[in-house]
C-alpha cells in the first residue's frame, strides 16, 4: 500500500493515471460530482494485508450517552489527526437503530468566529440518496478542501466562521455510516426523519451546551426529502403530550438548495430544455409523453413505474447512464448547463485522504467501508419506491410554524429554480396567496447582484446567479453571506 508523507509530484502524477485506468467499465458514465470516482474493486484501493483491522473499531457514542459519561463521549470524539492541523472537530456514530445495529455517522465543528454561547446550529445533509455529506464538507461549505498534498486547507466563506456546523451521512449505509443487515437500510422519508430525530436527539444529549441553540435543518438535492422528513419529526415529537424536556430540539428553520421535494410538480424538463436550446422539437415530445407517463405512474401510486421512465429519460442512475437525455445531449452531467462534464480531481484527492490509515484513525471510522453513491449504490435501491412520493404536505404544516429557505441555483437541469416555483407555488398554506402575487426583489451582497428573492411569511424563495445545482460550490461567497441572512434575521436590509 502507499505511503503518503509530503506526496511529491511524482507520486500524484502516477495515482492520477492510476485513477483513470480504474474507472468502471461502462463507457461514457454519466458522472455524479458527489460519486466515488476510485473503483473499490481497483488494485490500488485493497489495504495490504499488514494494514487491514489496523485502524481500530468504530467509535460507537450511543454507549457513553447512555451510560451519562459526556465527558469521556466528547473526549473519546475529538478529531486529531496531523493532517488537519487549527480546526477543532469532533466525530463518530450514533446507534439510530440497535436490532439492526444501524448507526449514522457525524462530524462536527465549532464556530471558528462567532460566540459558541450564540452562534445557531447548522446541519447539513447531502443528497443522492447515498451521497456522502462528507461531499458537502469538503468540496461546498465546510471548513476546510482537501489540497494536493493531501492535507486540510482552510476555505474562504466557510459557513461554519459563524456557526455551529454539523454533517451528518444519510440515511444509514451513506459514507461512513452503516448498518449489520438490509432491513436496516431505509425504505421511506418517515424511517429517515425518525432516525436523523434520534441522532440529533444524541448529539445533543453529547454536546449539552448546543441544546439551547436556535436549530437550522439544511441541505440540497434529495436533501430536499431529508430536510422536511428530520424537520416535520421534530415538530411533532416536541408537541408531543408528556415530550420529555431532554428530547425537545429547538428548531428555528430550514433551508434547501436545489431541492427535489414535489416530483409531481416538478417535471417540466421538455419545454425547459428546449428553451435552453440543449433539445430540439422532436426531442421535446419525446419527454412530454415520457413526462405525462411518469405523472399517470405516480397518480396510480406505481411508484416504481415512474423511476424507470424518468431514469431512462433523464436521470441513467439504475441503467450505467445511458439515459435519452444523455446521449441525445452529449452532457455528461445534469447540474450546470454549462458544463458538460464534472471535473473528478478533487474528489480524487478527498478519496485519496479518506483512505490513508491516518485518516481513519482520525475521524473514528476504524476499517468501516465508506460508501459514496459506489457502484451498487444500496441506499438508493431500497430507496427507489421512495423517488417519485411527495413531502410537499410536510412542507406545507411546516411553513405554518417554521421559516424555510428555497434556495436555486440559476444553472441547474436536474432541480431547475422554475420547477421549484412551480412545486412552491402549489403548495397551501397561510401565505400562499400573497407568495404568488408578490413581485421578487435584487438580492446584493457588497455591491455585487447575487440573485433575486421573494418572503412570504415563512417561505423564502431565491434565486441564486450564475450557479448550479451545487449553489455553495459555485458561489461559496455569495451562498455563505445568504445562510447567515437567514440565520442571523436583519443582518441584511430587507431580506428578512
Amino acid at each position: 500500500m502507499i505511503r503518503f508523507r509530503s506526496a511529491p509530484l511524482s507520486i500524484l502524477l502516477l495515482l492520477l493515471s492510476l485513477h483513470h485506468q480504474l474507472q468502471p467499465g461502462i463507457e461514457g458514465l454519466f458522472v455524479n460530482p458527489y460519486e466515488k470516482f476510485w473503483a473499490r474493486n481497483g488494485a490500488a484501493y485493497r489495504q495490504s494485508p499488514d494494514n487491514r483491522g489496523a485502524n481500530g473499531e468504530p467509535l460507537l457514542l450511543t454507549p457513553y450517552i447512555e451510560a451519562g459519561n459526556i465527558t469521556e463521549g466528547q473526549r473519546a470524539a475529538r478529531v486529531q489527526h496531523s493532517r488537519i492541523r487549527g480546526f477543532e472537530s469532533y466525530a463518530g456514530f450514533l446507534t439510530v437503530d440497535k436490532r439492526y445495529n444501524s448507526n449514522l455517522y457525524f462530524w462536527y465543528f465549532p464556530p471558528a468566529k462567532e460566540n459558541r454561547t450564540t452562534a445557531p446550529l447548522v446541519l447539513w445533509l447531502q443528497g443522492g440518496p447515498g451521497a456522502s455529506s462528507l461531499f458537502g464538507l469538503f468540496e461546498e461549505n465546510g471548513p476546510f478542501r482537501i489540497t494536493r498534498d493531501l492535507t486540510a486547507q482552510a476555505r474562504n466563506d466557510s459557513w461554519y466562521e459563524n456557526h455551529h456546523l454539523l454533517y451528518i451521512d444519510n440515511p444509514v449505509g451513506t459514507g461512513f455510516s452503516f448498518t449489520d443487515s438490509d432491513a436496516g437500510y431505509a425504505r421511506n422519508q418517515v424511517q429517515v426523519g425518525e432516525e436523523l430525530y434520534s441522532a440529533v436527539v444524541q448529539f445533543l444529549q453529547l454536546f449539552p451546551d448546543l441544546r439551547k441553540l436556535p436549530f437550522y435543518v439544511t441541505g440540497e438535492s434529495y436533501a430536499g426529502k431529508y430536510v422536511p422528513a428530520l424537520g416535520i419529526t421534530i415538530h411533532r415529537k416536541n408537541e408531543e403530550p408528556g415530550a420529555r424536556p431532554e428530547r425537545h430540539v429547538n428548531l428555528a428553520g430550514m433551508a434547501i438548495g436545489n431541492g427535489f421535494s414535489d416530483p409531481i410538480n416538478q417535471l417540466n424538463y421538455g419545454d425547459y430544455l428546449y428553451q435552453l436550446g440543449l433539445i430540439d422539437a422532436n426531442a421535446r415530445e419525446r419527454f412530454e409523453r415520457d413526462e405525462r407517463m411518469v405523472a399517470s405512474c405516480i397518480a396510480k401510486g406505481n411508484y416504481q413505474c415512474a423511476f424507470d421512465v424518468m431514469d431512462d429519460l433523464l436521470d441513467g442512475d439504475a441503467n450505467g447512464g445511458g439515459s435519452f437525455f444523455r446521449n441525445l445531449t452529449g452532457f455528461e452531467t445534469y447540474y450546470n448547463y454549462l458544463r458538460t462534464a464534472e471535473d473528478s480531481l478533487d474528489a480524487f484527492y478527498l478519496e485519496l485522504f479518506l483512505e490513508l490509515n491516518g485518516t481513519r484513525r482520525a475521524l473514528h471510522v476504524g476499517d468501516q467501508p465508506f460508501h459514496d453513491l459506489d457502484k451498487k449504490n444500496k441506499v438508493g435501491q431500497f430507496l427507489e419506491d421512495d423517488v417519485f412520493q411527495s413531502v410537499a404536505p410536510w412542507i406545507e404544516e411546516l411553513l405554518q410554524h417554521y421559516r424555510i429557505m428555497f434556495y436555486n441555483g440559476q444553472l441547474d437541469i436536474i432541480c431547475a429554480y422554475p420547477m421549484t416555483v412551480n412545486y412552491l407555488q402549489q403548495l397551501q398554506f397561510d401565505g400562499a396567496n400573497y407568495y404568488r402575487t408578490v413581485p421578487r426583489g435584487t438580492l446584493e451582497f457588497d455591491g455585487e447582484l447575487a440573485g433575486y428573492f421573494k418572503v412570504a411569511y415563512g417561505l423564502v424563495e431565491v434565486l441564486v446567479r450564475d450557479a448550479g445545482h451545487m449553489v455553495p460550490r459555485d458561489q461559496p461567497k455569495w451562498a455563505h453571506r445568504l445562510i447567515t441572512a437567514f440565520t442571523h434575521p436583519e443582518t441584511v436590509p430587507g431580506f428578512l
